[in-house]
């Protein structure tokens, strides 16, 4: 399935329903077709593009730009505007020759960058609200590359994360009820354009007919407020925004402003979620719904779910294996097959630790330029995790972030977890540093509550609960922890600026 069939489906069953807000307006699913129709006669009438780029805040310009540049031919290709200008302007060199829509006030950013020609986000709407795109001939071939992702680029040069049409339409057509939303359904996005779950919310929405309600940039008051504003009903969330979208919430609820009556349903992921911050979330708002939502870039979209009865089971349960079900992930989606497999890529069995392998239609795994990591459609996603006996999956981060102390693996996922519990830890990130003597040895970064402990207590506390191997060896203190804008805590920050620091009192 191609994305501007997809469309065409939306537009012909629900038309006058509207698709998407934002704080300029509104558009319908029929003008949201149409306006992709101009813009793709537009650009085609030149030369056809291979890529259109796009670099802003989220607005209706982003639907726009997708199932334009799908019904052109050409993959939609976001740029990360959070990047150095030096930075972005790379990325947008290895993307060219492509269109780049860019929001009127950064045009700057990518003025002159060879082979780009810009149009800035004002020229764009325009185009698209004149209400004369009519028919366009386009040939829809599922697997042309709809949508390149690049990555972080933390450890080395950014990869372009290639998605397909048919992967990007397998998700949906699985797993979604076409036109299921009910009209007074509103989704609220506030991850940046750039990110796998902003690609699919646009898709996942135009399929069901739910509207999305677009917030440019996320602050905890300016989410509720759009959340009031726009009578949302569903919302997705990372970890880092939960903590702070619940501490608003309280000081309005405390000052007599009332809560979110409207919200009915509240995904979450991204990122490690700490258990008292979830079981706060549904104390606060027992009324919503809350799931839990595993995916990779690689993925296309979610690709394991804790479900609102999961959560409700495990909260209600004394049984720990039930309880503990709360830091899972849930279970793989019905057309995902999931593997969890030692070093040599051989399965291991139930509740084993390992890299977490995925297959199915919607799993890409695939980079531009670049060998594809698939075998015989595995995709080994490196990240480690486990499987239980009920198939219930656990995350436990990184490959990358394991610590390797004398030899023996430590996740820093389980000692997170451990110094959460301690009353006086608002937040913690433990990661391996170079040791002379281990290999490794392990490092945590704290921000401390009220009372304040200090490290030797918390070593303590993590030696009771674990065991001695297990307990940091080199304990900071900080106002807060790196995180990025879509909420992944930022460990190889914190490793970088401690590894001198921590290699030094290590080997006194």
């Amino acid at each position: 399935m191609h994305l501007s069939v997809l469309l065409d489906m939306s537009a012909d069953a629900m038309g006058d329903r509207v698709a998407v807000t934002d704080s300029s307006g509104a558009t319908t699913f029929a003008q949201l077709r149409d306006g992709a129709r101009s813009l793709a006669r537009a650009w085609s009438e030149a030369t056809p593009p291979e890529r259109v780029v796009f670099l802003g805040l989220n607005s209706r310009a982003v639907p726009y730009t997708l199932f334009a540049s799908a019904l052109a031919g050409a993959a939609f290709t976001p740029l990360n505007y959070r990047l150095t200008d030096p930075e972005l302007r790379r990325i947008a060199e290895r993307a060219a020759p492509a269109i780049a829509v860019v929001d009127d006030d950064i045009v700057d950013r990518l003025s002159g960058v060879d082979g780009l020609t810009i149009v800035p986000t004002s020229e764009l709407l325009s185009i698209a609200e004149r209400g004369d795109g009519g028919e366009f001939d386009a040939v829809p071939d599922p697997d042309a590359i709809g949508v390149l992702l690049f990555t972080s680029g933390t450890t080395g040069e950014p990869k372009a994360a290639v998605l397909r049409h048919s992967h990007l339409a397998s998700y949906v057509f699985t797993t979604l009820e076409f036109g299921g939303a009910d009209p007074d359904e509103a989704g609220l996005v506030s991850v940046p354009p750039y990110h796998i779950a902003g690609i699919s919310a646009i898709v996942s929405s135009s399929f069901t007919g739910r509207r999305i309600a677009y917030l440019a940039n996320f602050t905890p008051a300016g989410w509720l407020d759009a959340i009031a504003e726009q009578s949302v009903t569903h919302a997705m969330v990372v970890p880092t925004m939960l903590g702070r979208v619940l501490d608003e919430l309280d000081n309005r609820i405390a000052a007599g402003r009332g809560g979110i009556p409207t919200l009915r349903h509240l995904s979450y992921g991204g990122g490690r979620m700490p258990v008292d911050v979830i079981e706060r979330a549904v104390a606060t708002l027992p009324d919503v719904d809350f799931v839990n939502a595993y995916g990779l870039t690689e993925t296309s979209s979610t690709i394991a779910v804790l479900t609102p009865d999961d959560h409700r089971e495990a909260l209600a349960s004394s049984d720990p294996a039930v309880r503990a079900r709360l830091g899972s992930v849930g279970r793989p989606s019905p057309a995902i097959e999931v593997s969890i497999r030692d070093e040599s890529g051989e399965p291991v069995p139930a509740g084993q630790q390992g890299e977490i392998w995925v297959r199915g239609d919607q799993v890409s795994g695939e980079y531009l330029g670049r060998e594809s990591r698939a075998t015989d459609g595995w995709f080994p996603t490196n990240d480690s995790g486990l499987l239980d006996e009920a198939g219930y999956l656990y995350v436990h981060g990184r490959l990358d972030d394991v610590i390797v102390r004398g030899g023996e693996n430590i996740s820093p996922g389980e000692i997170e977890d451990v110094l959460r519990t301690h009353p006086g830890v608002d937040d913690v990130a433990v990661f391996g540093v170079p040791s002379t003597e281990w290999g490794e040895t392990i490092a945590a970064v704290i921000v401390p509550g009220t009372p304040r402990p200090d490290a030797a207590e918390l070593q303590a506390f993590v030696r009771e609960q674990l065991r001695s191997t297990k307990s940091p060896e080199f304990v900071e203190f900080r106002t807060e922890l790196p995180y990025n804008e879509t909420g992944k805590l930022l460990r190889r920050v914190l490793r970088s600026e401690l590894t001198e620091q921590a290699t030094t009192a290590t080997s006194a």
